[in-house]
């Protein structure tokens, strides 16, 4: 299904979190640009985190959680999975130090953003497309084009 233009910005920073993701995978590739050392990638998850995820994840709880709760039940639960996972990857990255265990505690952020990412494009976004109304994603889509410069995503790489 064709992302509703109110997504359109969250898809954005998807993209970009799944790069993420993929770069704090055990034996990722290198990416041009981006660290390559497991210090450098924890502190760049730590950095993506404070400009980039925090600001995407409260995008997601203020403008778009509103509309779907209570009408469907399916739904509730899915909203309170993502906003537990938002908790755990905040206090996953924020907690990262360098130690013997980093690469493993690297690969589990990894494989748990990029399952959170899917998640949210293939279940939840899917779904509120067909639930919410053309008013209220009309409504969602001005919050993101009043608190974002026109078809820029809250992520950079």
């Amino acid at each position: 299904m064709k992302r509703h233009p109110a997504l359109i910005p969250l898809s954005q920073d998807h993209h970009k979190a799944l790069l993420l993701a993929q770069l704090l995978k055990r034996n990722a590739p290198e990416y041009h640009g981006l660290p390559k050392d497991l210090i450098g990638k924890m502190n760049f998850a730590k950095e993506i985190y404070h400009t980039e995820l925090e600001h995407h994840f409260r995008d997601e709880e203020q403008f778009v959680f509103p509309f779907l709760k209570e009408k469907d039940a399916e739904l509730d639960n899915l909203i309170s999975e993502i906003l537990n996972e938002h908790i755990i990857l905040k206090e996953k990255i924020l907690s990262l130090v360098d130690n013997p265990n980093l690469i493993d505690q690297l690969d589990e952020i990894g494989n748990i953003l990029g399952e959170h990412v899917r998640k949210e494009e293939r279940i939840l976004f899917e779904k509120a497309q067909t639930i919410l109304s053309d008013d209220e994603l009309k409504i969602i889509e001005n919050k993101f084009d009043e608190s974002r410069p026109k078809n820029k995503s809250c992520l950079t790489t």
